[in-house]
């Protein structure tokens, strides 16, 4: 896998994200050429410098996947893209979908179009759970933003468009594992949208492990489905409590928020006739259209038994399966360890805490 990266122009769209900073971090390991970070979020970007400053191979450009123009010079000796940029709170998207249109669409078809004038070998697209059966503006963009990548395969014979399909990821921008932690630390309260609406959940290291190695096994046009266990809104307070709050912590029903589904699918009726079992970590989904590519490969493959796979059929992550998935991160543990950083850090000598400093790129 390493060699598919290696010494490989790489740009990461919406890189400063929670996702694209732990893409950046494993395909460092690949020792590409050079990985381009491209988002409009300055204080990010000075973040992501501090976090990598020893990485004097990534590049860091501010700007927006709506402006086609600078796309398509900064991509201009790019072999693979990863396109992550996105607007994705769902709320947002809903009372802005002006917005969520111009970035989630339009600045893909931009991706798309630049990679094609560029020769980019592949184009790697990171999709959304709520792009089955679009019941808010954000899917409706995301299920959009597939389609335009999929069709981009007849418009190419030395192009991979790809999309990868995945659920909610722990601890990323937006999600709800920070926000209930914040909420038991600052007001010993859980809000709670409803007790019984199920979402798909990962760790964040294993999504990107998966998005990577998809990328590699793409063929032309397919969408990778990752398999994700589910879980109850309940069972995450519930546990987010047990290990952060205690027993005068409170929890409110507050109702869901414009544009949120009780359950979410990773694959719809539709899609399920095309869809097949490809091993243990992801379903693979062929093009509705025909787009002149060859994937008897594929379907060799059993297909799936079901007639979709929604939040609340599939495999469900018990209470201590999530609190195992939490030890495996930093969740349990980020209180005590900085507890003893600050201890550790009164007990060094000056010149030793210069020289932290320093290693931190808090000084110069």
């Amino acid at each position: 896998m390493e060699q598919s990266f290696k010494n490989k122009v790489i740009f990461i769209s919406g890189g400063t994200g929670s996702w694209g900073q732990e893409l950046t971090q494993q395909l460092l390991a690949s020792s590409p050429s050079k990985i381009i970070i491209y988002s409009r979020w300055e204080h990010k970007q000075v973040d992501m410098k501090r976090k990598f400053h020893e990485h004097k191979n990534i590049h860091y450009v501010i700007w927006d996947v709506r402006d086609k123009e600078r796309l398509l010079s900064i991509t201009k000796w790019v072999d693979i893209i990863f396109h992550l940029a996105a607007l994705k709170h769902v709320p947002v998207c809903e009372e802005n979908p002006n917005e969520s249109v111009l970035t989630n669409i339009l600045g893909t078809q931009n991706i798309i179009d630049v990679a094609l004038a560029n020769n980019v070998e592949r184009v790697i697209d990171v999709s959304t759970d709520k792009a089955v059966d679009p019941f808010n503006i954000y899917g409706t963009c995301k299920a959009v933003w597939e389609k335009l990548i999929i069709a981009a395969n007849m418009q190419s014979k030395s192009t991979t468009f790809v999309c990868i399909r995945g659920g909610n990821v722990l601890g990323t921008n937006g999600s709800v594992v920070p926000l209930f932690i914040e909420q038991i630390k600052k007001a010993d309260l859980v809000t709670i949208t409803d007790p019984d609406m199920t979402r798909y959940i990962m760790r964040l290291a294993e999504a990107v492990w998966l998005l990577i190695t998809a990328s590699v096994h793409a063929k032309w046009g397919e969408v990778f489905v990752m398999k994700m266990p589910w879980i109850t809104v309940q069972t995450i307070a519930d546990s987010l409590i047990q290990v952060f709050g205690s027993e005068n912590t409170k929890q409110k029903i507050v109702g869901s928020r414009p544009g949120e589904k009780k359950h979410e699918l990773l694959v719809s009726q539709y899609e399920s006739e095309r869809c097949h079992i490809l091993n243990e970590s992801y379903f693979v989904i062929l093009p509705m259209i025909d787009t002149g590519k060859d994937y008897t490969e594929y379907t060799k493959l059993p297909k799936i038994e079901q007639s979709f796979f929604a939040s609340n059929n599939t495999n469900m992550l018990s209470a201590q399966e999530f609190v195992e998935t939490l030890r495996k991160d930093w969740w349990f543990n980020h209180i005590e360890q900085t507890k003893t950083a600050i201890q550790e850090l009164e007990q060094l000598s000056k010149d030793e805490i210069i020289k932290y400093f320093l290693h931190q790129q808090w000084a110069k």
